[in-house]
């Protein structure tokens, strides 16, 4: 509050103290209530200023005035289409039980922004130091978090895994989100969460590890609740449902669920675990479930038409999986259930229908797509073949390729054999028996070998059989034609490439998987339900984001479904200029990431006093990926 000053008159104390400043030279700001500050920089400004509290000591001396506050008033007068403003430095005394005021000078000369300072500092509002006074204690990552969190909320998933508020549910976020931000393990996160303001958005800060593993067995145990809500929200009768599987190796060897089996990781020899990914047609991940890791893709099949009908309580489904999936067993179960499907044949397959002269490689001389019967064998089924020649031209030339890289490990052989240095039938097939198949073309390769000659030779009738499949792909299904015609049946298998897509997600830089180090089978199935949310929000702020990414925002229906798919004008355009419609960077979805961690939320002590908050001037950029992921897009 002002104090009395000389002979009773009433003034802030800090005006002598700028000009004290003044003549030390030093910048001075100049607070607004709690801890928000206008800095005063410049030295005409700061004379300004030490002139005003000079006049209004020298008013003080020369006057005996009765006790009162100075302030300035502002008066407005409109003479016409002008407005004149006049600033008057005045004070406020009480004469009996009136109250009079006594104006001590005019400022109007000083300028709007002058006068605003010495109001403020007449209210009593203090003056620092910019560069002694004012200390930026610590500085966090905050954009990145800030899109995340929005994106979290906008999406309602807080009432998703759990309607309850609870420090349990904090952490649980904590545990989705980070990992989103920046994947590591439980240990990591525990250090990892204060880094960002992300510890301090939820309310976890000082969370340690065994909070985060008990968050981790939470969220175990509400599996069943929070898939059932995504599916309530995401599906409905008569749904696609995308189902596929895929693997991820393991470290450590107690854990019951870990065992060796095809690795799709392309690590054979380590223990794995299986895990499936259920999504609907946008490719939104719904549901996961983790498989031994030597279980084979088709056995997962039955455990997900129990979801679909007992937990999701969903009558009328078309599931859509890929070859691997299809077992007679299977294909009973699904109908036994009422559930319609998808899927296509394998190799063999297709060519025993080749040779049953079932679709005459002549029909696609003019078209891409057919649809036949074969009511013996795919009883109740439609059969539609589909023929790609740009897939086509790519598997000759791989062929042709990896069948040159097999003749170039042989031909070593060959001359070791015919300079003497290899021989001996044993000696030479074990050598030949390192390399032939390295390729996967073995097969292609008849073999001469002799106590002292080896030669080889391409199965040329063999590989033109094989050709002649080239690009060439049947997919079946139980719906109907009235139910779903040929063309929207190819579109809907081809949507299998959005849960890959997901897979890939899951096991890059992004969210990181593996390796999984967890002991408990209750714990490793939980780490993959905890990814699978992750991917969830990451799938969301993917699509939000669309329009500052090289992205399609509108992926274009071709007419041809049987067509490689192509990019939209609008996604070309940015590939070309690199920038958005609005003239923005184009972005990939770590640069933005990237970006947005660059808006940091600042803890400032001033004048010894802390607990202040700034966060930093957001980039235009950043403004409109904030506000971009606050929006849920359409799934």
């Amino acid at each position: 509050m002002p104090q009395p000053h000389a002979r009773g008159e009433a003034f802030s104390p800090e005006l002598p103290s700028i000009k004290r400043r003044k003549l030390a030279g030093e910048p001075c700001i100049a607070g607004l209530s709690g801890f928000s500050y206008l800095v005063l920089r410049s030295q005409k400004s700061l004379d300004c200023y030490a002139a005003i509290s000079d006049n209004v000591c020298v008013m003080a001396k020369r006057q005996r005035m009765k006790s009162g506050a100075a302030h300035v008033v502002t008066i407005s007068k409109r003479v016409g289409e002008r407005e004149y403003r006049t600033h008057l430095l005045r004070r406020s005394y009480r004469d009996g039980d009136k109250v009079r005021n006594e104006t001590l000078a005019n400022l109007s000369h000083l300028g709007d922004e002058k006068v605003e300072v010495i109001r403020r500092a007449l209210r009593g509002e203090r003056l620092i130091s910019f560069e002694s006074d004012l200390e930026v204690t610590r500085s966090l990552p905050h954009g990145h978090v800030a899109a995340v969190l929005g994106m979290m909320r906008a999406l309602d998933l807080e009432r998703i895994i759990d309607r309850t508020p609870s420090r349990m549910r904090s952490l649980t976020l904590a545990l989705i989100c980070q990992r989103v931000l920046r994947a590591g393990s439980k240990a990591a996160y525990a250090r990892m969460l204060d880094d960002t303001t992300l510890a301090e958005e939820l309310g976890v800060v000082g969370a340690d590890e065994d909070a985060l593993y008990e968050a981790l067995d939470y969220l175990g145990e509400e599996q069943d609740a929070i898939e059932r809500r995504l599916a309530k929200r995401h599906l409905g009768d008569g749904t696609l449902l995308l189902y596929d599987v895929s693997s991820s190796y393991f470290e450590g060897k107690t854990c019951p669920l870990a065992a060796r089996g095809y690795s799709r990781d392309e690590r054979r020899g380590n223990l794995q675990i299986i895990y499936g990914l259920l999504c609907n047609r946008a490719g939104v991940p719904i549901a996961t479930e983790v498989f031994q890791g030597s279980t084979v893709d088709h056995q997962t099949v039955e455990r997900q038409i129990a979801k679909v009908k007992d937990r999701f309580g969903l009558e009328r489904v078309v599931l859509i999986s890929d070859r691997g999936m299809v077992t007679k067993a299977n294909l009973n179960a699904l109908g036994e259930a009422g559930i319609d499907w998808i899927t296509a044949l394998k190799a063999p397959q297709v060519k025993a229908l080749r040779d049953d002269g079932l679709f005459p490689l002549s029909l696609f001389d003019q078209r891409n797509l057919a649809e036949i019967e074969h009511p013996e064998v795919y009883p109740a089924e439609r059969l539609i073949v589909c023929r790609n020649p740009l897939l086509a031209a790519e598997r000759a030339r791989k062929r042709e390729s990896l069948l040159r890289a097999t003749a170039e490990k042989l031909e070593p052989i060959r001359e070791r054999v015919g300079r003497g240095t290899l021989r001996g039938k044993a000696k030479i097939g074990l050598a030949v028996g390192k390399v032939y198949n390295h390729h996967k073309v073995g097969k292609h390769f008849e073999f001469d070998i002799q106590d002292d000659q080896f030669a080889f030779w391409r199965k040329e009738e063999q590989i033109a059989q094989e050709a002649a499949l080239d690009g060439l792909y049947i997919l079946r299904t139980s719906l109907p034609a009235e139910a779903m015609d040929a063309p929207e049946v190819v579109r809907s298998y081809k949507s299998l490439s959005k849960v890959e897509r997901a897979f890939r997600t899951l096991k890059s830089l992004d969210l990181e998987i593996r390796p999984i180090h967890h002991r408990l089978e209750k714990r490793v199935r939980a780490h993959v339900f905890s990814c699978m949310l992750s991917y969830y929000l990451e799938y969301h702020l993917r699509e939000a984001w669309k329009p500052l990414l090289f992205a399609d925002e509108e992926t274009p229906v071709a007419a041809d479904p049987v067509a490689p798919a192509t990019r939209s004008a609008s996604a070309l355009r940015k590939a070309r200029t690199g920038r958005t419609e609005m003239g923005e960077t184009v972005h990939s979805y770590q640069t933005l990431f990237k970006h947005l961690e660059t808006l940091t939320r600042m803890k400032l002590t001033v004048a010894g006093v802390e607990g202040a908050e700034k966060i930093s001037r957001p980039t235009p950029l950043q403004t409109r990926a904030l506000e971009l992921a606050r929006r849920v897009p359409v799934t």
